[in-house]
């Protein structure tokens, strides 16, 4: 018997087909919710995993899963759980103040409402001096995006300058049109500075390409923050805070924990991108100890307040200034020379250091800059020379620990590929003809 017989079935034993297998069941998992799946003869099959966990867990996963990246805390980098706790603080307190101050201005103006017409009020009067605030504001983009955590304090600050401004306008009826449009104006660039520095410090948590999803739950816990704080606003302007002595009281007290909590998110935020200060502490770091620091190492101990200040152990670098202020045609012409592979001149003088970097410098540029001058004002200070002469020297010790330098750099998760330094000065030579 051939193979074509057996296959039509001939021959002296019947072929048995194989009856096909049946796909094994799955489960799947979505929003912490697991569901058996299986094929049947009437196509799939869902059934519902029972859940023994207990009530408290269920609870803790299903917030977490509203107000938390997925995947947290393996999607998100250092700090963002502190950050969030002092955000959510910053927000409640805020909501709080925003309801004292409205009903304040709705007094000011002859009315006498209720603090739930105070809530709804509020949005009315967001207009006119803060539309003009945020125009103003709306020009130093450049310097948040170098500064977004002093920016962001600063934003709070005027924010509740604003608010304080709303709150005494009662004391003082017959100017009640110039104290509200002033506060106005402060808050209207409050606004403009805090949405611009939203998107820089939520990237510096986002770890998996995950930053809509950051985006996303951080404005989750804001609105639900928010609501909480009109909430207990409402309670206080009913109570304690239904006079102008009670909210010159109450007012006060939650702008410290306002500004608290917004001093605590900026300070667990690791911002990844080089400014002249984080350049300038990592430079520092390497000198002293042959290591480089990661952002979550320097959060904590940038100087929010004063982050132009000028570290001794980076070179006393001042970065930006025009050209025509700190050097002379001859002094140009040597620097060029001297410098002549980089993007930028940089030149000692006294025990401070001057860098001007070209319009296309990146960040790497700006840290072999800041080497230069680290290198040379060790040099000084151990007697080898002083002032330009010990650039060259330096120069050719930057170049040895270049490569190694900023490698570590990189592997510790610094983004070398810009510089921002706000709207210091840069050069761009002019082509010759």
């Amino acid at each position: 018997m051939n193979i074509l017989e057996r296959i039509r079935g001939g021959g002296d034993r019947a072929v048995v087909a194989e009856t096909p297998r049946e796909p094994e069941p799955w489960v799947e998992i979505s929003e912490s919710v697991s569901r058996l799946c299986s094929f049947d003869a009437g196509g799939v099959s869902v059934k519902l995993v029972q859940d023994s966990r207990p009530i408290h867990d269920k609870m803790i996963d299903s917030f977490l899963n509203k107000f938390f990246p997925s995947g947290y805390p393996y999607s998100v980098n250092e700090g963002y759980l502190t950050y969030t706790k002092f955000r959510a603080l910053q927000h409640f307190s805020s909501a709080m103040l925003h309801v004292l101050s409205t009903q304040s201005l709705l007094f000011a103006a002859g009315l006498r409402p209720t603090p739930a017409q105070a809530t709804a009020v509020s949005w009315i009067l967001k207009d006119g001096m803060q539309h003009a605030g945020k125009l103003i504001c709306s020009g130093m983009g450049a310097r948040m995006d170098s500064e977004p955590k002093s920016w962001r304090i600063l934003a709070d600050v005027l924010y509740d300058f604003g608010t304080a401004l709303e709150v005494i306008s009662p004391l003082c009826p017959q100017l009640f049109l110039e104290v509200a449009g002033f506060g106005n104006f402060a808050k209207g660039m409050a606004v403009v500075a805090a949405r611009a520095t939203r998107l820089p410090i939520y990237s510096s948590f986002a770890k998996e390409g995950n930053l809509s999803d950051l985006f996303a739950k951080g404005e989750a816990i804001s609105t639900l923050f928010n609501v909480m704080g009109i909430g207990a606003g409402i309670g206080l302007a009913s109570t304690v805070c239904s006079t102008t002595q009670g909210k010159l009281i109450a007012g006060p007290l939650l702008s410290v924990v306002h500004i608290y909590g917004v001093v605590q998110e900026m300070r667990a935020t690791p911002v990844n991108t080089l400014n002249p200060q984080r350049t300038a502490m990592i430079v520092a770091d390497f000198t002293k100890s042959g290591k480089v620091s990661s952002p979550a190492e320097l959060r904590y101990r940038e100087d929010l307040l004063f982050p132009n200040r000028l570290i001794e152990e980076a070179g006393s670098v001042k970065i930006g200034q025009p050209v025509r202020r700190v050097f002379s045609p001859q002094c140009v012409e040597q620097l060029k020379a001297t410098f002549s592979k980089e993007k930028f001149l940089l030149s000692r003088k006294g025990n401070s250091a001057y860098m001007v970097l070209e319009q296309s410098a990146t960040g790497e540029d700006a840290l072999r800059g800041w080497l230069v001058a680290a290198f040379a004002s060790e040099m000084e200070k151990s007697g080898v020379g002083s002032g330009d002469t010990v650039l060259n020297e330096a120069y050719q010790r930057m170049e040895s620990v270049f490569p190694m330098f900023v490698a570590d750099v990189r592997s510790r998760g610094w983004y070398t590929d810009q510089f921002l330094d706000g709207n210091r000065s840069r050069i761009a030579y002019a082509k010759s003809q």
